[in-house]
């Protein structure tokens, strides 16, 4: 008994051990990067740019970038893009993900087959370009939305969610006299906050980080997002000449603030949904 219980503390102390290593190699490059936004010109000098624990503290490099006109800007076009775009994907997923749930929808097999089509399968960078430029949408917010509406990879997470949703409820809707857009609105989508969540935050933070299609799309830079505008600052040269800096700020402090500026918004909703993005996730992944 006494091995037996020496051998289970053992486990336990590697068990721990091990997760302890783990979070520290996660948390140790969050920490970096806010220590070196912190640090004076001098001591990143001095330490050869790389700072664990800095002796000094300066808010020189948030400061530049927060009374920089650009910015806020950018920070107003993203969170636009990323609050609109976000619910144009929910509802336009929803109002398919549902329909296709229901195995008695002719032509269900062809529709699935087409959406997973898509997943493998795209009409690339061009012909894509040339569409959004028919449709009138260069230029503007809209390009940054509408051309990924529908995410196949989140509407199949849906649609197993609807699936495994009871039959009765929709048995007793339709007594009760309900259509199938009153049965979405006042019984299915209630039901359906968890899945909302986890959906929302994949395409919220997609948003946030939009780049790719603000720079085949948009060449307004009042228009650009906040990571177009972070790949300027990342580079030294756009860097002085955009935003007239101080010789005596390092690039470093400034590429590592524009990082904890950029990440701090998701990091800070995240917590708030953790508990409904943990339960859609295995409600949406599982049939049965």
């Amino acid at each position: 008994m006494v091995k037996t219980g020496m051998v289970d503390r053992l486990v336990l102390s590697f068990i721990y051990g091990t997760l302890i290593l783990l979070s520290l190699s996660v948390l140790f490059p969050i920490f970096y990067v806010v220590a070196v936004s912190l640090t004076p010109f001098e001591e990143v000098l001095r330490n050869g740019g790389f700072i664990v624990v800095p002796r000094a503290i300066t808010w020189e490099a948030y400061r530049i970038f927060l009374t920089n006109d650009r910015i806020p800007d950018a920070y107003q076009v993203t969170f636009i893009i990323t609050v609109a775009g976000t619910l144009i994907n929910l509802v336009l997923t929803a109002l398919l993900a549902y329909p296709l749930s229901k195995p008695r929808l002719p032509g269900r097999k062809i529709f699935l087959l087409l959406i997973v089509f898509t997943m493998l399968f795209n009409g690339g960078i061009i012909p894509t370009y040339l569409i959004v430029k028919a449709t009138g949408l260069l230029n503007t917010l809209w390009a940054m939305m509408i051309p990924n509406a529908v995410s196949a990879f989140n509407l199949l997470i849906m649609k197993t969610f609807y699936e495994n949703l009871p039959e009765s409820l929709d048995e007793a809707a339709k007594i009760d006299g309900a259509g199938e857009v009153r049965t979405l609105v006042q019984i299915v989508l209630p039901l359906s906050m968890p899945i909302m969540a986890t959906i929302g935050l994949f395409y919220s933070v997609g948003h946030w980080n939009e780049f790719f299609q603000a720079i085949m799309y948009v060449s307004d830079t009042a228009k650009f997002p906040l990571q177009v505008v972070l790949r300027g600052i990342l580079s030294r040269s756009q860097s002085v000449e955009e935003l007239s800096l101080e010789e005596t700020m390092p690039t470093e402090s400034l590429q590592m603030a524009a990082v904890i500026l950029t990440a701090v918004p998701i990091i800070v909703v995240y917590p708030f949904i953790q508990k409904h993005f943990t339960q859609g996730v295995l409600l949406g992944s599982i049939k049965g």
